[in-house]
């Protein structure tokens, strides 16, 4: 059964000067006509995007590739989100005050108020738990759940972009690189 999912996708771009009227106009013609499109960052895009599919990690790589084809020449994936958030973020997603989860158990920060995207997802699962003696949490997981099952597959997508396993040009697999290992003697 086919699933939404939300995500973005943030490019680099080639060098050289952009329209952004000409980038939105490149992912709307790409199939994307609901996407929200930030060019505020200089030599990148943002694609914000929900789509629907079977599995989320083939839905983020096939929506990648169908965008890297309608962008400019030199085009590379750079990041795929969500894979480390804010409590804003969450809390944002949940419809609550990011007070509400600070008053819960969390976990710890990845680094600089970022956390693991698959920690905030169980963190929060568990949270949303009624406990004995307090009333149920009014967390709108529902509202959340799209981007939560995106964002596994958001995080797997980062490694194998890190690890070389995905071609951040053609976003497809690459052919698995013979390691080098340097030791001190």
């Amino acid at each position: 059964m086919a699933e939404e999912f939300e995500f973005e996708l943030v490019f680099a771009l080639p060098e050289g000067e952009h329209e952004a009227f000409a980038l939105s106009d490149a992912v709307f013609e790409a199939g994307f006509e609901d996407a929200l499109v930030g060019t505020g960052q200089a030599g990148l895009i943002g694609v914000e995007l929900e789509v629907e599919g079977d599995d989320a990690e083939v839905v983020i790589l096939d929506t990648a590739r169908a965008l890297i084809k309608a962008l400019p020449q030199g085009t590379i994936l750079r990041e795929v989100r969500p894979d480390l958030v804010r409590l804003a973020d969450v809390a944002e997603k949940l419809e609550v005050k990011r007070q509400a989860l600070q008053q819960r158990k969390m976990p710890l920060p990845v680094s600089g108020g970022l956390y693991r995207i698959d920690e905030m997802v169980a963190a929060v699962m568990e949270a949303s738990k009624p406990q004995k003696g307090q009333r149920r949490p009014r967390m709108n997981i529902d509202a959340a759940s799209k981007w939560f099952r995106a964002g596994m597959a958001a995080r797997k997508v980062n490694a194998q972009l890190t690890m070389c396993e995905i071609n951040p040009a053609t976003i497809e697999r690459s052919p698995r690189p013979e390691r080098e290992e340097h030791y001190p003697s």
